[in-house]
């Protein structure tokens, strides 16, 4: 083994496709790679006031493409700034997938597990840093839009409160 690797952080990282060891399995996510500008609708819980923004989500293979991650950027005076990251890994033991999400600036961080939901969506469950109750629904993913909404329960699980809505479209 040599002792000098010539790649870099990015490369060693980022994979071009997923792995043939599970097909049908990596396309639960993988249908969602590429770029999406995304239009958010968000409650603030404090208030119950909804505000509106966009963002770009940008989506791709990880991990020798046995995972999926993504990360959400804001344009900025600069260019973009990345906001949050989520990490998406399928855990072939389970039969689902562990998700991950970051978000250092609001100090939002949630782990949640994934599985398929009716005919065309995907469920993720679970919970965020405060102890409440999630549920990111994904629905009617196509090739180019997808439909994201977030529930939060404070009451484990009795009722469940929409937090945030996003429809995204695909520009690459």
């Amino acid at each position: 083994m040599s002792d000098s690797v010539d790649l870099s952080f990015a490369d060693a990282l980022i994979s071009d496709a997923p792995t043939a060891k599970y097909p049908n399995r990596m396309s639960r996510f993988g249908r969602l790679v590429g770029r999406w500008n995304v239009h958010s609708r968000r409650m603030d819980e404090a208030t119950g006031h909804w505000h509106e923004s966009d963002f770009v989500w940008v989506v791709g293979y990880i991990l020798d493409g046995q995972a999926v991650q993504d990360v959400a950027l804001v344009a900025t005076e600069g260019g973009y700034s990345t906001i949050a990251t989520a990490v998406r890994v399928y855990d072939r033991e389970m039969g689902a997938w562990r998700v991950s999400y970051f978000e250092p600036e609001r100090g939002e961080y949630a782990h949640l597990v994934a599985t398929a939901h009716k005919r065309d969506g995907i469920r993720q469950d679970g919970t965020r840093n405060d102890g409440l109750l999630i549920r990111w629904n994904f629905s009617k993913i196509t090739e180019n839009t997808y439909l994201w909404e977030s529930f939060v329960s404070e009451d484990e699980g009795a009722t469940w409160v929409l937090n945030e809505h996003n429809e995204g479209v695909r520009i690459g």
